[in-house]
This record gives structure tokens, C-alpha cells and sequence, in this order.
């Protein structure tokens, strides 16, 4: 499974980006093999609108089945869902300490745009 988690700078040790489509960057890391790769964002990080879509989109090109994130706005939510991509939360912490809970199991999934968590 390919996952991909919001990122306030290009390094593993950089803070969780708790914004979905305004992310700077976007970590993306196969957990089956442990391949891993940055994506800046600043095309949707920078747009006046759509950033969510936009950067569904990118995730989805990538092949990505999951993100990690904050907080996920409604338009985001629907193009994340029509791509396949399911979303689980946190708050906080590193992209490192993210993918750690993640591949833990310890993150509840969003069954909703900015709403309940699955646990």
C-alpha cells in the first residue's frame, strides 16, 4: 500500500501539515517495500481555490490508496473518495512518528470530510 502524509518541509523529521490541500509537501511511502519520495505542493498550497482537489489529484497520479493529514474539507473529501483514497487523522507529531502510528494501526480513519474517525 502506498500512503502519502502532509508535510510541513521535504524531510521525514518535518511537522505534520494538519491542512490536506494547502499541505507544502506530500511524503509518499510504499509500506510493502519501504520505497519513499517527496512531492512539493505549491501549485495547491499557493491556489486561490481548489487547492484540495488539486492535490487529490496529485495523489492519485502517484498511486497512492491512503493519506495521512489533519483535516480534509468537503470538495477535497469528494475527489479523495472518487480517487479511492482512503484518509486517516492525526494531529501533530512528525511525517516519521505518522508513518510509524499508521503502519501501527494506531490512526482512526475518516469516514467523513472534517468529521468522525472510524476507530
Amino acid at each position: 500500500m502506498k500512503i502519502a502524509i502532509t508535510a510541513q518541509g521535504p524531510e521525514t523529521t518535518a511537522s505534520l501539515d494538519e491542512r490536506f490541500g494547502r499541505a507544502r509537501y506530500f511524503h509518499m511511502q510504499d509500506i510493502a517495500t519501504g520505497e519513499a519520495s517527496t512531492v512539493e505542493n505549491s501549485d495547491g498550497a499557493n491556489a486561490a481555490h481548489g487547492a484540495g482537489t488539486q492535490a487529490a489529484q496529485i495523489l492519485a497520479r502517484h498511486g497512492v490508496q491512503a493519506v495521512v493529514t489533519g483535516h480534509v474539507g468537503p470538495k477535497a473529501w469528494s475527489a479523495l473518495q472518487a480517487s479511492g483514497i482512503r484518509v486517516y487523522t492525526t494531529a501533530g507529531g512528525s511525517v516519521a512518528q505518522a508513518a510509524e502510528a499508521f503502519r501501527a494501526g494506531r490512526l482512526p480513519e475518516l469516514t467523513q470530510a472534517d468529521g468522525s474517525a472510524q476507530r
